[in-house]
């Protein structure tokens, strides 16, 4: 997605994590009670390998979207 950055990956035990930074003018279409799934991040142009879920916000830079997927994911899902 253009103007959008993503962070390299880090890992923990059970899950690895990145976070997506979007321009601020695209915050207004994620919605606000909830988390975005998969189709409507995918709709703003966020373009990742399969498995990472938005799991959290961060209130003070709602720009900035938080992904976690399980660790190894494409090992264990080779197929996707």
């Amino acid at each position: 997605m253009p103007g959008s950055t993503t962070s390299t990956p880090g890992t923990h035990d059970e899950f690895e994590y990145r976070h997506v930074i979007i321009p601020k003018a695209l915050v207004k279409y994620l919605p606000t009670d909830r988390l975005a799934t998969e189709y409507e991040w995918r709709d703003l142009g966020i373009r990742q390998s399969p498995g990472w879920e938005h799991y959290m916000r961060h209130a003070p830079e709602p720009h900035i979207l938080l992904f976690k997927r399980e660790k190894d994911y494409q090992l264990k899902y080779p197929a996707q």
